[in-house]
């Protein structure tokens, strides 16, 4: 009889040694990745520049990320990241660098905006390491010793987790103490370091078209964006616009009403609090054995972090956002899991790199307007109000999958086909 929870999962995670080369270097590319806005606001401002002009670079570069690092995944799936990664790094690294002396320098604020369009060439460490991961599971390469998909997704949601929590501390840390431009040139070595490790380790790589039907005719067509192909991308970008911006704005109205409420230490101590929970609930929600459809367990997650964060309409004290935060923190890093898990079960296996990176444009696109939005009515109205509105985008996801309930059903997989024939463990 099958276990409904069993701690030992990860034990297959960590016996998959050649994953370890790729794993380490895709950790490092996702610490510059985290720390890539919040550290160039903090360096722009300690330069002594004004906000505005922070925040307008910020949402440049969050802007560019949307529109082109999907693209790169693209091309990713089609040629391989031997051949796509490298390059579209070193585009990201030339407008690292310059974002980096034009500050140091002084220079104008227009080398600012050109340096954030090349930083949107960013490769997107999280789905090139879950394609890798994908691709060593579903082609039996690891035999009966190959780890549940869903709890390599769990381990891979944890190491965001970290990466979420400490990397743009780390930046602003390094950048106050040392000098403006430290935080961001550390997390630009450790994405080349990064980049470098993950390049070198071929034997891992997805083969492109690996997963897909033989193409009829020498001339065949370039594949179109499964962004345009698969309508579950589509919603699941939605579900993640959703996600960003109201995670966003609660994020910057937590930190409105503790300097209301006249202790900015509230903010930092709550959020903490709250990504220590998402990173622990993770963790143990790779454990639990599901057999529930997987259109269903997206309902059921979406549901939950709905209703959790929809409950931030009733914020008013420091007590009230203690208990929401924590609330939903627990639910916030189980539905990521599900949402990727979900996007893998719904798209060709050699177009998993675009489709999850098309998730992750959803919520920095998400994340770029939510506090805009957020700032602007917590200027008006305090941060009690921005809160409702960020209750209203949290309940939006539910809805979004009661809209879209029959399409989910229809075109998720319950069932993939490596696991079908025996080649996996079973959910």
């Amino acid at each position: 009889m099958a276990k409904k929870f069993d701690p030992g999962v990860y034990r297959a995670i960590l016996r998959v040694r050649q994953a370890y080369a790729f794993d380490v270097g895709g950790f490092l590319m996702r610490f510059y990745s985290y720390m890539m806005n919040i550290g160039t606001i903090t360096m722009i401002t300690l330069a002594g520049r004004s906000f505005l002009v922070a925040g307008l670079v910020s949402s440049a570069i969050a802007l560019a990320t949307f529109l082109i690092s999907p693209r790169v995944s693209k091309l990713v799936d089609e040629r391989g990241q031997h051949r796509v990664v490298p390059v579209a790094a070193v585009i990201t690294l030339v407008g690292w660098a310059l974002m980096l002396v034009t500050v140091g320098t002084g220079g104008p604020d227009w080398a600012l905006f050109a340096a954030a369009v090349l930083m949107g060439f960013v490769p997107n460490p999280q789905a090139l390491v879950r394609a890798r991961w994908t691709y060593l599971i579903r082609t039996g390469r690891l035999g009966d010793a190959a780890p549940d998909v869903r709890t390599m997704f769990s381990y891979e949601g944890v190491l965001d987790d970290i990466g979420f929590m400490f990397s743009p501390s780390i930046s602003i840390a390094l950048a106050t103490a040392l000098f403006p431009t430290a935080g961001l040139l550390a997390g630009g070595i450790s994405f080349a370091v990064g980049v470098t490790v993950l390049s070198l380790s071929r034997s891992t790589e997805p083969e492109p078209g690996w997963g897909a039907a033989p193409a009829s005719g020498a001339g065949a067509a370039r594949p179109r964006s499964v962004f345009r192909t698969s309508a579950v991308v589509r919603v699941l970008f939605l579900l993640m616009l959703f996600l960003g911006a109201f995670y966003g704005i609660f994020d910057t109205a937590t930190v409105a009403l503790a300097e209301e409420l006249g202790d900015p230490n509230i903010a930092s101590i709550i959020l903490i609090i709250a990504s220590f929970v998402s990173m622990i609930m993770g963790f143990v929600f790779g454990m639990i054995c599901l057999r529930v459809p997987q259109h269903l367990q997206l309902v059921g997650a979406g549901v939950l972090i709905g209703c959790a964060y929809g409950s931030m309409a009733l914020i008013d004290s420091a007590q009230s956002l203690f208990v929401v935060s924590t609330l939903g923190a627990l639910f916030y890093a189980p539905f990521l899991i599900v949402c990727n898990a979900t996007c893998e079960r719904a798209v060709p296996s050699d177009r998993l790199t675009e489709a999850i990176t098309w998730m992750n444009a959803g919520a920095t696109c998400g994340m770029a307007f939510g506090p805009s939005l957020g700032g602007v009515i917590i200027d008006e109205m305090g941060a009690v109000a921005s809160f409702d509105l960020g209750a209203v985008l949290a309940i939006a996801i539910p809805v979004t999958l009661a809209l879209f309930y029959r399409l989910l059903k229809r075109n998720v997989r319950g069932e993939a086909p490596a696991e079908a024939a025996g080649g996996s463990p079973k959910e």
